[in-house]
């Protein structure tokens, strides 16, 4: 049944101005924290275009806040949007479906990977500049290098 609404469902430009919630009991958390990065990358744009245009209009300083104001309101409303577009919608529910079957590893289980993982980090290291320094010795033994 989504497949078939997702399918119909129209182009994002055409999703940008309604205003409903698409499935508004699953994929919440993933949704949120979706919308949130959204908003935040605006945000951060917003900020940057803010500093870019600092200066840039002289008298008509309202156009130094006006125009990041409202990069910053279109991405608000994208962002909200964006997680409610049946075919994204279905996608993050789906994401938090099978992030839910993960077996997640407990604390020490985490820890003592953690430790293998370093410890193979640093032993290969070493052996890769031992591999390096030999070689360098046999070349320029050799006089291939200087």
């Amino acid at each position: 049944m989504s497949r078939e609404i997702a399918s119909t469902s129209g182009p994002l430009i055409s999703e940008l101005m309604k205003t409903g919630i698409y499935k508004p009991n699953q994929g919440r958390l993933v949704r949120q924290l979706t919308c949130l990065a959204i908003w935040i990358a605006f945000a951060l744009g917003s900020w940057r275009l803010s500093v870019w245009l600092a200066g840039s209009f002289g008298s008509a300083s309202w156009l130094e806040v006006g125009i990041p104001g409202m990069a910053l309101l279109f991405g608000a409303w994208f962002g909200f949007r964006f997680v409610n577009w049946p075919r994204f919608a279905d996608f993050l529910i789906a994401v938090e479906a099978e992030m839910a079957k993960v077996s997640w590893p407990s604390q020490t289980e985490l820890v003592r990977a953690s430790i293998v993982v370093i410890f193979t980090m640093i032993f290969l290291a070493i052996v890769l500049f031992a591999f390096d320094a030999v070689w360098q010795a046999v070349f320029q033994a050799l006089g291939v290098t200087a």
